[in-house]
């Protein structure tokens, strides 16, 4: 799969096989999340692995699914819930603003497990102060997000946005849709116009006199601006 492709279908996954995600799968997954840009090069995270069926099971009664959606919906039922959680926690005492941090760790992390074809789903609606208990965590530790693993039961695909409806949806397949803007919605592309002097040109007025005037060549030089 090419990375484009990559980038297209690793979407949020929210049913699954109850397969285990096999240990060199989630090497890769601590991997990816470790070879992540870091602001300044701190490094403020860590990662707490979850992937006994027991603790799995207590953590997932801790999060909830698709806010977008019904509970009866969205929530993954018995025999749909994922099979491996990863913690993303923040170290206070490293940095205190880690928000990007996480980010660019959790998009790697979620790109290393689609390229071996487990799907994942990011989840911040979770009840942080169990979890935090759960995986152990001290005082100078915080909880940013869980992410859920596992190998997808449905598909999910991106459609263009009409009337600025951003909700996802299942569709009559059981898969998921989400409307995505189009590239040309959220882009602009930034111009400046810039001069630089050439020569100096000499002129007469009316009386004889002679003044020198510079002379300005201008052009256009595009500067591209991304606005996500």
């Amino acid at each position: 799969m090419d990375i484009m492709e990559l980038l297209k279908t690793r979407r949020t996954y929210r049913r699954f096989k109850q397969d285990p995600v096999p240990d060199c799968v989630v090497e890769d997954i601590l991997t990816a999340a470790r070879y992540a840009s870091s602001a300044a090069n701190k490094q403020p995270l860590s990662f707490v692995v979850v992937k006994s069926p027991e603790m799995v099971k207590k953590t997932f009664s801790y999060t909830r699914w698709a806010g977008y959606l019904p509970p009866e919906v969205g929530q993954p039922k018995e025999g749909e819930e994922p099979t491996l959680f990863i913690g993303v926690v923040e170290n206070l005492d490293i940095n205190k603003n880690c928000d990007t941090d996480a980010g660019l760790a959790i998009s790697n992390m979620t790109l290393a497990a689609w390229d071996k074809g487990v799907g994942s789903c990011v989840i911040g609606a979770c009840n942080k102060v169990k979890l935090s208990e759960l995986f152990g965590l001290s005082e100078n530790q915080t909880l940013h997000t869980v992410v859920a693993f596992g190998y997808p039961t449905h598909k999910s695909k991106i459609k263009d946005i009409n009337d600025e409806d951003v909700k996802y949806f299942i569709d009559g397949n059981g898969d998921y849709v989400v409307p995505k803007r189009k590239t040309e919605d959220v882009t602009k592309y930034l111009w400046f116009r810039s001069h630089i002097r050439l020569d100096t040109q000499y002129i007469q007025n009316g009386q004889g006199k002679i003044f020198h005037l510079p002379f300005f060549a201008f052009s256009n030089c595009p500067c591209f601006l991304y606005r996500a």
